[in-house]
């Protein structure tokens, strides 16, 4: 029943905070704010979730924002009660005496482990798939993000397009192109903006601080703004989640990366690049090759090509200057139809509210 998982716990350990701490972050004030759901957030990098949030005290160890509980996840975390529902962010392992007390309990609590997000089609046959503990009394479901209806979906706020749309009609386009850049600090950053500098027309490109900007520092020098020719490339300090959401919104091109990033960039609706994080034996290729293979489907060829194209050079081959010009050439068209793609995307059920369901049946 429903009224059986009002209390959720979610456990996450930062790897990549936009990508792991941004996820979690997301789903715990949406189970908040549209399920109803009193949720504790366990960051073992509560600093981390300070950019995305700045309301987040770093130096208390329990407080509340935005209807969700944050807790400050050490070694020897104290254990006052488990959630009806335990969320394992990506893998992360619960502390010991967390899942002696899940063992515990009279009723025994509905255990997610939280996948990434791939295209990949073998996660269809896996997601919801039942693994029992090998010593204790509880059973851990696998629970997979993804695109297709065999999956778990996609985070997406009610209201979420709505709002991005509203933000298109307010915003005049500027003369020239803006692109938003967050990106790994293996990405061909100096060939891009070697490329950009050619332009004949403005081009302003957002730097996110961290990596990205590191990148950017390490070619051009300085601490910029920069200006080279018709290109201006401007730092940005990091945003809170639904202020990065607005700037995906405002830009005609968006590089992104990780998971959280990646999944906004197209519910913005607007062209994109997206760099998966690096994995032994080039997983992450398989995962981008997944993803085009889905995504392109339904462009037309010239379209489907440049999108490839580009997200090889910037993945893998680090040849931009061709891939960006077809690209570019092709971009009023990806951007239309990625925007369909969003809207498709949009009409399956959220996340948060298929986790919910999924949830409610096993506890």
């Amino acid at each position: 029943m429903l009224s059986m998982q009002l209390h959720w716990d979610i456990f996450c350990h930062a790897i990549d905070n936009q990508g792991d701490i941004g996820v979690c972050w997301r789903l715990a004030r949406q189970l908040a704010a549209e399920h109803g759901k009193q949720v504790r957030l366990w960051l073992d990098d509560v600093d981390g979730l300070r950019s995305l949030c700045p309301a987040v005290d770093v130096a208390k160890d329990k407080q509340v924002c935005l209807g969700v509980e944050i807790r400050c996840w050490t070694v020897n975390v104290a254990v006052d009660r488990v959630g009806e529902v335990i969320i394992e962010g990506f893998g992360c392992k619960l502390p010991g005496n967390y899942l002696q007390a899940m063992a515990q309990a009279a009723t025994k609590p509905c255990w997610i482990n939280l996948e990434y997000l791939t295209a990949e089609s073998w996660i269809e046959g896996c997601h919801g798939m039942v693994s029992p503990h090998p010593t204790l009394p509880l059973d851990k479901y696998f629970y997979f993000p993804g695109f297709s209806a065999a999956t778990g979906g996609l985070l997406h706020e009610k209201g979420l397009l709505a709002r991005r749309d509203a933000a298109a009609m307010s915003h005049p386009a500027p003369e020239g192109i803006d692109i938003s850049l967050f990106c790994y600090d293996n990405a061909p950053v100096g060939e891009l903006l070697d490329v950009l500098a050619g332009s004949t027309s403005p081009v302003r490109v957002h730097v996110a601080a961290g990596k990205p900007l590191a990148a950017v520092q390490a070619h051009c020098g300085g601490n910029g703004p920069w200006q080279f020719g018709e290109l201006r490339v401007i730092p940005f300090q990091p945003l809170p989640l639904d202020d990065y959401d607005e700037l995906l919104w405002r830009c005609d091109v968006n590089f992104v990366r990780g998971e959280d990033s990646f999944v906004r960039a197209q519910w913005a609706g607007k062209a994109f690049v997206w760099q998966p994080y690096v994995q032994e034996a080039g997983v992450h290729l398989l995962k981008m090759e997944a993803f085009l293979n889905r995504y392109t489907a339904g462009m037309k060829q010239l379209a489907a090509t440049a999108t490839a194209n580009l997200f090889e050079a910037w993945n893998l081959t680090g040849q931009v200057r061709q891939a960006w010009a077809d690209f570019l050439g092709s971009r009023i068209e990806i951007s239309a139809y990625t925007r369909r793609w969003a809207d498709e995307l949009s009409e399956r059920p959220d996340l948060s509210e298929a986790l919910v369901k999924f949830c409610a049946a096993k506890v």
